[in-house]
């Protein structure tokens, strides 16, 4: 029987009685699937799955993607290796975003399953977009409502924490813009999101950068607000799922010294409206 577990407030659900090692029935995916919508991002324990394994259930929920500026695995092109060693003091993700919000159709979801983790520290942070567009004023939503954002993946900050994986990969590296909405409505529950973030938003478009920053430096500080987040602490085989259509994400860089591999698949989306 599938249950969940909410881990906060504001997002995040723990899910047991489900074994995603084997394809899921129609019910199970069913459910998993509402409980997935409801609650932004869901977490599995003890799913030592396979690549193979590990890809199957990606492919019940959507359309496994490669990601833009990372090799993936040789045998499995759209899994990407995330993964920080010993001597490295840049943790890849490390940075609040919602992933490559930088394309023309970013993606409907990721997921991480855990290989290897620190003996303490890595944990990853989860917030809700839902919120943080509801606490805003009348008069700040309907200016937002009118926005539209342009997004990079060459912003510096956001840049750095992929350096590593980048050089590690051998995937040439190439500059992404997409412009998207401010205000996102969600394809499938028609809630408002804000979907701008600090690591691929520049400006709001037909503003200079310097105009926009002092707007979207708040809107940040609102995304991050304690009560709009969760936090997940890995263990071997955990497995996150997330919606980058209205859940943003930061890998906490706490572990130096220490050794984290997790492998990475995201899902194919539409173009946001």
């Amino acid at each position: 029987m599938i249950e969940a577990r909410r881990v906060s407030g504001a997002l995040g659900a723990e899910i047991t009685g489900v074994d995603l090692s084997r394809p899921l029935s129609q019910a199970a995916f069913a459910e998993l699937k509402r409980l997935w919508l409801e609650h932004l991002v869901v977490f599995f324990r003890g799913q030592a799955l396979t690549p193979a394994q590990f890809m199957a259930f990606a492919e019940q929920f959507g359309e496994p993607v490669e990601y833009p500026l990372v090799k993936g695995l040789d045998d499995f092109p759209k899994i990407i290796e995330v993964r920080k060693l010993e001597h490295e003091r840049i943790a890849f993700g490390g940075i609040w975003h919602t992933d490559t919000a930088y394309l023309e159709r970013p993606p409907m979801a990721s997921m991480l399953v855990a290989r290897e983790v620190p003996p303490f520290g890595g944990d990853t942070l989860f917030a809700n977009m839902y919120l943080s567009f509801d606490s805003l004023s009348i008069a700040l939503k309907t200016l937002l409502e009118s926005l539209r954002a342009v997004n990079t993946s060459t912003k510096a900050d956001a840049s750095k924490t992929r350096e590593d994986a980048i050089k590690v990969s051998g995937k040439q590296a190439r500059d992404y813009v997409a412009e998207h909405p401010v205000v996102r409505t969600h394809p499938e529950t028609g809630r408002k999101a804000l979907y701008v973030n600090s690591g691929h938003t520049v400006r709001f478009a037909g503003w200079t950068e310097e105009e926009s920053a002092p707007l979207l430096k708040y809107l940040y500080e609102v995304q991050t607000r304690p009560e709009f987040t969760c936090r997940f602490s890995w263990q071997p085989g955990s497995i996150a799922l997330w919606d980058n259509r209205c859940a943003q994400h930061n890998a906490v860089n706490d572990y130096h010294g220490y050794r984290r591999v997790m492998h990475r698949i995201t899902l194919a989306g539409d173009v946001p409206a």
